[in-house]
């Protein structure tokens, strides 16, 4: 019996809806009538186990709680596969999960979320362990393992958790200690592309008031990619560019990898050791060290070969073949110790603090490009080139992104007193949050106009901090014998500050050899002896990888020292009605706030002359904080002698400046040249920036339901239905694909805005009124079935299936529809199953099979010039797990 098996207690009986109860019942009660009797001891019961909570900061049923809630156990994570938070997609209500850059993810509950994975940004969903707030979406890559439960709440968090969120909150709870016993579990699964995973458990109660508990989780996974090495050497004698022999693109690390080494595999491993103390009969201690380790490779975006298919950029292989000339390379650790005290004052009030102490280090690098170089088709530029170069397409595009190195240090607590009586319960708290960020990182484009000279930018910000401090509290009010009301504010107020920030290469000069650091003379462009660099030129001692110095003799850093701070005050008002004993009503209106913030001190204009205004016009690209408001009507209910719980949640949320990470419009420009047809927009600067888009309205249904049948099976599922519309964003600009979407039979980009309005000055304006918000597919469906067996001697067998259907969802706001590069996966199915064999002696064995129809499909997508460029979810998986309690 497990942990939360031992915590699981009965609910009051009740009933409603007699005639739901009458048509749900009739059949499998005269299937179960056939069945032959088993013993006693061997028949499951047939009531639904107590699901309980923290939603309120207070251990509730499910069923009695007055929020949008799911709660997800340990044994159903180690089913289904889940090791990290992405694993959580597909199995919570309108909830989706991308692979995000640098090690991060993006998570979005409702079609809420974030696309800044840096140290600038700010996840929408708050993330928290024991129920404590992580900061960075890094975070959300660790292992999970060894939990009681993670609860998922849907839309926005203004009152009682963490540091205040948008979208939602996903809070993973350890299993605690326990006392008076001593006991284990080992697991080993071995699966598809050599999957080794091995989980450890050891729980030693010294005695009744002291327990410590150990677990570690190691998880090692070849890649399914079919990964080369890229030796391209141009020839294009159609363009001037003849193959010498010599690779074009960067050798200084490119090496042969193995699978086991290659993009997309996994090389993880995490441990946890925590102290539990009852040093009185009311006050309770905890203590934890949690280290988790990621040396795999990363993950890397793949043209999506279908869509591609029957046009020019057709893909010479298959899906999973990638050309790489930089490997994939992760070394981060994340060190937290995490701790608290809870003290119960008196019978019906306790006074709780918890911290959390976290240091995360990390350096990476990753083949931006994945090995897609430009087709002779798409080249325009001529070789030789003449003094003043060429400014059109060049061959190749050979990028890469590099964290050199980065340590983000935070420091979260709370303090927390409540109060609990027959009819009231409060909660008064006090949140504190201080990060301190510090990160090194290059990016680089190898080739570029007019000559081939490489180009990078080095961003040195060795002092970033955050500062996240609120008040909060909550009362719930019981009056009139069924009725309770929620009353609950919160007070955030977040500064932001950099130090000594610094932007080294910050103006992407292509017609400096500033890169090569005095270690190579290409020449003087134009001249005889000037010759194009290749990869026989560049050494370790050139760009980021010889630190600031390549940079600092060409043009002094870009100076980021900047500070700002924003205040909201958010609140929560709520009322319930309990019908009866088994089932209840519930509204709420909730708000929800996200911090502004800023980006690195920029030249909007670029280092050119700015069409309008003084020259430079230096700027940090501001941006404001984002707000929500939702409105919900739900209900909850045990019926069919508690052999079913449903719920139902009909919302309307209403988004306003949303925030948004891309690379946007900065400034209209007087460019050195006239621009040509081979040089359109060259009057346009393009800079990555966070903008905040107008509103958009969300209104949504969610429906979940477990039900018990009969003896042994268990049948759970949820609906969803969200219809995310734009309503006020006219300074959208249409750059998806532009170059390529007449011959795909899309309509044509709008041309760049020429009015009066300075707001929309270089804007391709497009109208994206309805449009629907990225990862909010408009229907979404879940089904699982299991029934157990009871055989002779004690074993008994469970056969497990789940189905998830998906409807369309995109990845852009401009949801583009077309056959070839279309910003959108479409809808499909996915299917699951096990076979689980638990033994009388405590040992299990478990046969599985996850994305069984071997779907292939994106969890994220990019403009990849004439194509669609994406992150993939993992193909058809299968293995065995076995494993023993002890």
């Amino acid at each position: 019996m497990n942990a939360s098996s031992r915590r699981a207690c009965r609910m009051r009986p009740g009933a409603i809806a007699l005639a739901i109860s009458s048509w749900l019942a009739m059949a499998p009660s005269a299937w179960a009538q056939q069945q032959a009797p088993a013993p006693a001891d061997k028949v499951d019961k047939t009531e639904l186990p107590t699901v309980t909570v923290t939603a309120t900061r207070m251990s509730s049923g499910l069923l009695q709680t007055p929020v949008s809630v799911t709660a997800i156990t340990q044994d159903k994570l180690s089913r289904e596969g889940v090791t990290d938070v992405r694993g959580l997609a597909g199995t919570v209500p309108n909830l989706q999960i991308a692979t995000g850059a640098d090690s991060g993810v993006q998570i979005a509950i409702r079609g809420i979320s974030s696309n800044n994975f840096t140290e600038i940004g700010d996840p929408a969903v708050g993330l928290h362990v024991g129920g404590l707030y992580s900061p960075r979406p890094q975070g959300a890559m660790a292992l999970m393992f060894d939990l009681d439960q993670v609860e998922v709440l849907r839309g926005p968090q203004g009152t009682l958790f963490g540091r205040n969120s948008t979208a939602g909150s996903i809070n993973i709870i350890p299993a605690k200690p326990e006392f008076g016993q001593s006991y284990g579990s080992a697991e080993l699964d071995l699966g598809k592309y050599n999957k080794r995973q091995l989980n450890l458990i050891q729980n030693i109660g010294l005695s009744d008031n002291f327990a410590l508990r150990a677990t570690v989780m190691l998880l090692k996974r070849d890649s399914w990619l079919n990964q080369s090495q890229d030796f391209t050497d141009v020839h294009m004698p159609e363009h001037g560019f003849v193959a010498d022999g010599i690779p074009d693109v960067d050798q200084r690390y490119n090496s042969k990898v193995s699978k086991a080494d290659a993009y997309n595999n996994k090389n993880e491993w995490a441990a946890r050791l925590s102290g539990r103390w009852k040093i009185s009969a009311d006050l309770e201690a905890m203590l934890s060290y949690e280290k988790f380790k990621n040396n795999g490779a990363g993950d890397i975006g793949l043209k999506d070969c279908a869509q591609a298919a029957g046009t020019r950029f057709a893909c010479a292989g298959g899906q999973w073949d990638v050309s790489i000339n930089v490997p994939g390379k992760i070394d981060m650790s994340i060190d937290t110790l995490r701790g608290g005290m809870n003290w119960n004052l008196g019978k019906h009030s306790s006074l709780e603090y918890n911290f959390a102490y976290a240091d995360q280090r990390r350096s990476q690098q990753g083949d931006d490009d994945s090995g897609y170089h430009r087709l002779s088709s798409q080249v325009t530029a001529q070789w030789p080139v003449g003094p003043d170069g060429d400014w059109g397409s060049w061959p190749l595009r050979d990028d890469t992104s590099r964290t050199l190195s980065s340590k983000y240090l935070s420091l979260v607590q709370e303090l927390q007193f409540k109060q609990k009586s027959d009819k009231l319960q409060y909660v008064l708290g006090a949140f504190w949050m201080r990060e301190k960020n510090a990160i090194d990182y290059a990016q680089e484009q190898l080739v570029n106009a007019p000559y081939g000279y490489p180009i990078s930018q080095y961003y040195q910000q060795p002092n970033r901090q955050i500062d996240a401090k609120a008040l909060f509290g909550q009362m719930d009010l019981k009056f009139a014998n069924s009725w309770t009301a929620t009353l609950g504010g919160r007070y955030s107020y977040d500064s932001k500050t950099d130090k000594g920030g610094k932007v080294y290469g910050g103006e992407w000069d292509s017609t400096s050899p500033a890169y090569f650091n005095g270690l190579f003379d290409p020449g003087l462009p134009g001249t005889p002896g000037f010759k194009p660099p290749s990869s026989s030129h560049l050494t370790t001692g050139m760009g980021p990888l010889a630190g600031t110095g390549a940079y600092a003799k060409y043009r002094p850093p870009a100076q980021n020292d900047n500070a700002m701070s924003w205040g909201k005050f958010t609140y929560r008002l709520g009322l319930m009605n309990q019908l009866t004993p088994q089932d209840m009503v519930f509204t709420s209106l909730s708000t929800g706030y996200k911090a502004g913030g800023f980006g690195d001190k920029d030249d909007r204009c670029g280092g050119f002359q700015c069409a309008e205004g003084p020259s430079p016009q230096l700027t940090f690209f501001a941006y404001k904080p984002e707000t929500v408001s939702n409105l919900e009507f739900g209900y909850k209910g045990l019926m069919l002698n508690k052999r079913l719980s449903l719920s139902a949640t009909a919302f309307f949320s209403r988004y306003k400046d949303m925030q948004v990470t891309d690379t946007f419009f900065a400034a209209k420009v007087k460019p050195e040249r006239d621009c040509t047809a081979n040089t359109v927009g060259c009057d346009i600067v393009q800079k990555w920036q966070t903008i905040n888009v107008g509103t958009v309205e969300i209104p949504g249904l969610e429906l979940e339901l477990d039900y018990k049948p009969w003896a042994g099976a268990r049948l759970g599922g949820f609906f969803t239905y969200i219809n995310s519309k734009i309503k006020d964003y006219p300074a959208f600009s249409d750059t998806w694909n532009c170059d390529y979407r007449r011959e795909n039979g899309a309509p044509a980009c709008p041309p760049a805005y020429s009015g009066s309005d300075p707001t929309l000055v270089g804007r391709n304006v497009y109208d994206i009124t309805g449009n629907h918000l990225p990862m909010s597919p408009k229907y979404s469906l879940g089904l699982n079935f299991s029934q157990s067996f009871n055989f002779d001697g004690g074993y008994v067998l469970t056969p497990w299936v789940a189905l998830k259907w998906q409807d369309k969802m995109y990845f852009s706001l401009r949801n583009l529809d077309n056959p070839h590069i279309s910003d959108a996966q479409k809808a499909f199915t996915k299917i699951d199953a096990s076979i689980k064999l638990v033994s009388p002696k405590n040992w299990h064995l478990e046969a599985y099979v996850y994305n069984l129809t071997d779907q292939w499909t994106k969890n994220a997508a990019a403009d990849g010039g004439g194509f669609v460029k994406a992150m993939w979810s993992e193909p058809r998986m299968y293995g065995l797990r076995v494993g023993i309690d002890y």
